[in-house]
């Protein structure tokens, strides 16, 4: 099995088909999904009384069997449901639940279990059926949602109904969706847990980012061999700096700045590189460079991206360098790593003639036009490479969202780049080290101090 698989809905529905071509019946995985979830929701209940909403197809037969597992464990369960069951398993599901069913909205209880809709529905609920929603949902103290809360788009996260209600946990059956990732449905959903029913590797499947093993440098490393990084600096040297400091505690070997003068604040550590640019890249041992924080957009700044994308072996675009960008400057393949954030993404879209609606498949579509992995940052972050693969980030805390965290995240993802990490690894990897530091730094950091924790997320890897 593969737990941090991330599936659409027609995935899900073919992984669920390959177990029936295999001899299991639906109402057995029925059985082993919703026999899953009743146990967590019997743990949180803890004896407490508990009202199942179940609607009219599989989604509602999985409410009918956590209905009979919580009975069978001495809970006192109501089951409402406005409408029949409307497929044989569910019918099935029912007929062993065997007790009473109410369509009223009045009941009230201890633990709510919305299983009306499930990962199927792609359409807003009629009114009657989000007012029951509403209803039940107001008059319990802890609710629970079953595979995906009723009234959000499986494939996006969109909310499809006003006043949808929030949730106290939410159990993914057979493996995550995308909703449950995505703003803004994953903000109602509160915590997640996923309940294991069998399915096995989906190809070409979206993965959720994980903890990443990164080793320490071998015993004979020197500072070439752990990466020579190269950051151009530009008008606004500062955004550099933080990039800089980020860069050297994420793995590379030798950072420098190459810059068209010293700057006064530049710590000691980092080396300031005053050649012309052209030059300062044609050093065989440059291992990758970032360019873009603090860039500029003027014609100097459109001449420094131009030699960086003529002679870069590997090159983080970030910032003023994406402002920057267009498809004939890519004419030449080297491996190459994009950090836009929400406005940079719809700028590169436009200038690739991209048309495609929401983060992710503007990312996707831009990294195959493009050639190169897009890591899309936001609240709800993507990593998109030019073959298909397709990653996505854990919640992060929202305090990264101060000016000059995008620098240090450019700077991660430089410095993993110069250490041979391909681009779409080092943007996995330093997504994840970013958002581990911001969790290490606590609530309202300067940028400098997010940077500073990038050590200990680092450690963590190991």
């Amino acid at each position: 099995m593969n737990l941090r698989q991330i599936l659409t809905a027609e995935q899900m529905r073919a992984a669920e088909q390959a177990l029936f071509d295999a001899g299991m019946s639906v109402c057995e995985l029925m059985d082993v999904a919703a026999s899953g979830a009743a146990e967590w929701i019997r743990r949180v209940a803890a004896g407490r009384s508990v009202t199942v909403l179940c609607g009219p197809g599989n989604n509602g037969g999985d409410g009918y069997v956590i209905a009979s597992r919580l009975r069978e464990a001495g809970n006192a369960v109501t089951v409402v449901a406005p409408l029949a069951p409307a497929t044989a398993a569910a019918q099935e599901a029912k007929r062993r639940w065997g007790g009473g069913v109410t369509t009223s909205g009045a009941v009230r209880g201890d633990v709510f279990v919305d299983c009306l809709f499930g990962s199927g529905l792609a359409r807003p609920l009629v009114a009657e059926h989000a007012l029951l929603l509403r209803d039940l949902a107001a008059r319990h103290r802890y609710r629970v949602a079953v595979d995906v809360p009723s009234g959000i788009a499986s494939d996006t996260g969109a909310v499809l109904n006003e006043k949808l209600p929030g949730y106290d946990l939410t159990l993914a059956l057979g493996a995550w969706k995308f909703a449950h990732w995505s703003l803004p449905g994953r903000a109602l959903m509160g915590q997640m847990r996923l309940v294991p029913i069998g399915i096995a590797r989906v190809e070409g499947a979206a993965q959720l980012l994980g903890r990443p093993q990164i080793a320490a440098p071998a015993a004979d490393c020197h500072k070439y061999r752990r990466g020579l990084l190269g950051i151009v600096g530009g008008r606004m040297p500062g955004a550099g700096l933080l990039a800089a400091q980020a860069a050297q505690h994420a793995g590379a070997g030798y950072v420098k700045l190459l810059a068209r003068s010293p700057d006064p604040r530049t710590p000691a550590e980092v080396v300031t590189e005053t050649a012309p640019l052209a030059q300062a890249l044609a050093d065989p041992r440059m291992a990758a460079v970032l360019i873009g924080p603090g860039l500029g957009r003027d014609g100097a700044a459109r001449v420094l991206l131009d030699e960086a994308l003529a002679q870069a072996r590997a090159l983080v675009l970030d910032a003023d360098a994406l402002m920057l960008l267009a498809p004939a400057m890519l004419a030449r393949k080297l491996p190459i790593l994009a950090t836009p954030h929400d406005g940079e993404l719809e700028s590169l879209c436009r200038a690739f003639g991209i048309i495609a609606e929401g983060r992710r498949a503007r990312a996707a579509a831009l990294a195959k036009v493009g050639g190169m992995v897009v890591l899309a940052k936001g609240p709800d972050s993507v990593i998109a490479a030019p073959d298909g693969r397709l990653a996505l980030g854990t919640p992060a805390p929202s305090w990264l969202s101060v000016a000059g965290s995008g620098d240090v995240l450019a700077g991660i993802a430089a410095s993993r780049l110069a250490t041979g990490a391909d681009p779409f690894t080092a943007a996995c990897e330093a997504l994840w080290l970013h958002g581990e530091a911001a969790r290490r730094a606590g609530p309202a950091f300067t940028p400098s101090q997010l940077a500073e924790r990038v050590p200990e997320a680092l450690a963590a890897c190991r």
